[in-house]
């Protein structure tokens, strides 16, 4: 394989991982989704070849650093960070979206590289401990305050519905979120709704989630 195919190659396959993680976060209603996720990896990707072929332009005629071109990557991300974060009252959401992030730029940078085993080990661990490990949560602590993070069909007396569930669950609703979204079917529109809910004992993660999506006309419910 010519220079050419080797860059073509590289470039292409940073697409495809920041496209794995990209996918997990768009199905989960993430702000940065397939598309945020796919450029900051071919981004990425595209500085660290960038990077080398300028060092070899110059090797051994002034002592330059193939580094330092690409570092900047990881602290220019904290600009998407930053934007993914944040803050309403006592709750941040986030935190996991820039995390993401951070971890797609390297492996860009890894892909240009060609340190290929690392990128494809690094994708393959982000996209189950974003999609899995959640799951296991409640294990791990003693939480009694819980966000969900509810995609619903709009519908008259749907919020009622969740409120009564929860209320059952002797879960109390301490913030109420809610943006339409009539992107993807201006007919039947959705509704984002993001709760900020409070138990007197360790709130049970998973039998929430999982109450919830058993009610008619949610489309989506995860935790944040």
């Amino acid at each position: 394989m010519g220079y050419e195919g080797e860059v073509l190659m590289r470039l292409v396959l940073s697409c495809v991982m920041g496209g794995i993680i990209g996918y997990e976060r768009q199905a989960r209603h993430k702000s940065a989704g397939l598309r945020t996720n796919i450029l900051v990896c071919l981004g990425s990707c595209l500085v660290m070849l960038l990077s080398q072929s300028l060092y070899q332009d110059v090797e051994g005629k002034t002592n330059a650093d193939p580094a330092r071109l690409a570092a900047q990557v990881v602290s220019g991300i904290g600009f998407l960070g930053a934007g993914a974060i944040m803050k309403e009252g006592v709750t941040v959401t986030g935190l996991t979206t820039a995390a993401c992030l951070w971890v797609v730029a390297g492996v860009g940078l890894a892909v240009g590289a060609g340190f290929y085993v690392g990128a494809g080990i690094t994708t393959a661990l982000v996209f189950l401990i974003c999609g899995y490990l959640t799951r296991f949560d409640f294990w791990m602590g003693h939480e009694t305050f819980l966000t969900l993070s509810i995609v619903m069909v709009e519908r008259p007396g749907q919020i009622s519905r969740i409120s009564n569930l929860l209320d059952m669950m002797h879960l109390k609703v301490r913030g109420i979120r809610m943006k339409a979204n009539t992107e993807r079917n201006p007919k039947d529109p959705e509704v984002n709704l993001e709760l900020d809910l409070e138990g007197a004992q360790r709130i049970d993660r998973g039998a929430v989630v999982d109450a919830v999506k058993n009610l008619r006309g949610i489309v989506s419910v995860e935790t944040l």
